[in-house]
């Protein structure tokens, strides 16, 4: 059984944390370690995940010297890792109990070194919204540049290949977007398991729920991976009407 690290970033997510930290215990895959890496939370985030990490000795619980923001904290957890696999979990979502076990079997039957699932979402009071993103089983470079659907918590990737793309913290941006991309121009392909099993925590309040500051960090993600001012402005207006059409199919689902 091939060990997954769990990456888990932390920031001031007292009132999700616990429901994220228990969304890993009950997999039915129980080869894991979960490294949660706190970075200096101003609330009850470290000791709620220091109370687990005592009663579970696969949690592992690292705390920053400093406030450094989530990719930086990404890239800490993931130097302390062990696996053989990195899985991504926020510390306001949750996996479904079968997620990590049916990624591992799907990753093992089309070979692949980097994967994701569908994702269905929640919202600051858990209620859950009707509408799926779906995941393409074959889904390449040139498609990820048109639109995102590889949500950060729903990505398992072999250890190997993510060393080298490590998140880049320089400014504000969708740095697990400009990751996927530069892995997927080396590998060609992610392969996506189409199944709901990630429950995405959708608020305004998030870093990328401003519809305006999600269009700059795409932007931003784009000039990283080396795209020219003038194309990196068209991917960005191409990527904004993806992801005002999927907001838009979000909360129409919370109507139903």
């Amino acid at each position: 059984m091939e060990l997954v690290s769990v990456i888990m970033p932390a920031y001031n997510t007292q009132s999700t944390i616990s429901d994220s930290i228990n969304s890993v215990l009950t997999q039915t895959y129980t080869n894991w370690e979960l490294i949660i890496v706190n970075d200096r939370s101003t609330d009850d985030t470290a000791s709620i995940a220091k109370n687990f990490a005592a009663a579970d000795h696969r949690i592992h619980l690292h705390t920053n010297e400093q406030n450094i923001g989530c990719a930086a904290t990404r890239n800490v957890a993931m130097s302390k890792a062990r696996g053989e696999w990195l899985a991504f979990l926020d510390s306001d979502d949750l996996w479904l109990p079968d997620k990590l076990e049916k990624q591992l079997q799907f990753a093992n039957e089309t070979s692949a070194s980097i994967t994701y699932t569908a994702t269905s979402y929640i919202n600051k009071y858990g209620e859950i919204s009707n509408y799926i993103l779906p995941a393409e089983r074959e889904f390449s470079y040139k498609s990820l540049l048109r639109r995102n659907i590889m949500s950060c918590s729903s990505v398992m990737v072999r250890t190997d290949e993510m060393m080298p793309f490590p998140h880049n913290n320089k400014g504000d941006m969708h740095e697990d977007y400009a990751t996927w991309l530069q892995i997927l121009r080396k590998v060609g392909h992610a392969y996506g398991l189409n199944e709901p099993l990630l429950q995405y925590r959708l608020t305004e309040s998030s870093k990328s729920g401003r519809r305006f500051n999600s269009a700059k960090m795409a932007y931003c993600a784009y000039r990283t991976v080396g795209y020219c001012v003038l194309f990196a402005i068209l991917l960005t207006l191409r990527y904004a009407l993806h992801s005002i059409s999927k907001r838009s199919r979000i909360k129409a689902g919370y109507q139903q």
